[in-house]
């Protein structure tokens, strides 16, 4: 076992890393772009039914399993899991997107601020940052839906509180390396304000790891709404949602009807899994340590 590992090390060069590399970056940006292509075109793919409407479905045949007329089969209620798979991906867009955007719009500048300006203001973010940074984020999540309800927005504020902490801890110490260089220095000579400075300046030397960041907190949001979906937080009743169609179609189970949990299940696990490639394969390319540790 060990000849076969050292083997493998010999034969996977710097060139093959790269190679490698470069394949799984382009399979989780393929597969991220299928899905965003699924939510965009979703009203024109889907096979038939009015998806939030409960009166709707209940003239449609239940439990029928996948066939030429039903690609992915109906659910206990009527519905057309094809269809509902295909909304839950554009639900599933609009959460995460929202919540990351969010979590960058509060993360970044306050991350910005507490490097460039330091003493006191920095102690107490870093410390307020740090408290919920420790959270799980799911438990986090969970516990703020509780709060602010179901709904696109109010899922999307429970997910990016669990996300700030993330871009502002990154940012903050890109900040506080950045601030002492010369150019800095030469621009607060010159009096340059501390808003020219930060937007000027220090910006785009300080968020070269937030795309890599939002990539891999989309991944992490996904799989968290489809747990609050599953537990009954995550969007309104009849709204097409992975988790939620996950927990519906539990009962479902035991009497050998597979279609209507297996079908969501396997998108969330692609959705995340292509944004998890894409958001590594960017770090191999965009944060100069991960290459010389990686490639050499």
């Amino acid at each position: 076992m060990a000849t076969q590992s050292r083997s493998f090390l010999r034969w996977l060069t710097p060139q093959r890393k790269l190679t490698i590399s470069i394949a799984f970056m382009w399979m989780g940006l393929a597969i991220t772009l299928f899905f965003v292509l699924a939510a965009v075109f979703a009203p024109l793919l889907q096979s038939w039914g009015l998806l939030q409407d409960p009166m709707a479905a209940i003239e449609n045949p239940i439990h029928q399993p996948p066939s030429a007329e039903y690609w992915f089969g109906t659910s206990r209620q009527g519905y057309d899991i094809f269809s509902r798979t295909l909304f839950g991906t554009r639900a599933a867009w609009q959460v995460v997107v929202l919540a990351t955007l969010m979590s960058v719009v509060v993360g970044v500048p306050l991350g910005m601020l507490s490097g460039y300006l330091g003493g006191r203001l920095d102690r107490g973010l870093l410390f307020f940052m740090d408290t919920i940074y420790t959270l799980p984020g799911l438990l986090l999540s969970v516990t703020l839906a509780f709060v602010v309800g179901r709904g696109v927005v109010n899922a999307a504020i429970a997910l990016s509180i669990a996300y700030i902490p993330q871009y502002y801890r990154v940012v903050r110490n890109h900040t506080v390396s950045v601030k002492t260089e010369l150019f800095i220095e030469a621009a607060q000579a010159m009096g340059a304000s501390t808003w020219t400075v930060l937007s000027r300046y220090l910006f785009l030397n300080v968020v070269q790891s937030v795309p890599v960041l939002f990539t891999l907190n989309a991944a992490d949001a996904v799989l968290i709404l489809g747990g609050l979906g599953f537990l009954g937080l995550g969007l309104p009743e009849q709204t097409p949602e992975w988790g939620a169609d996950i927990r519906q179609a539990l009962d479902a189970l035991p009497t050998g009807i597979w279609w209507t949990a297996l079908f969501p299940g396997l998108a969330l696990t692609l959705m995340v899994t292509g944004l998890s490639l894409l958001g590594e394969g960017l770090n191999e390319f965009i944060n100069p340590l991960m290459r010389r540790e990686n490639w050499k």
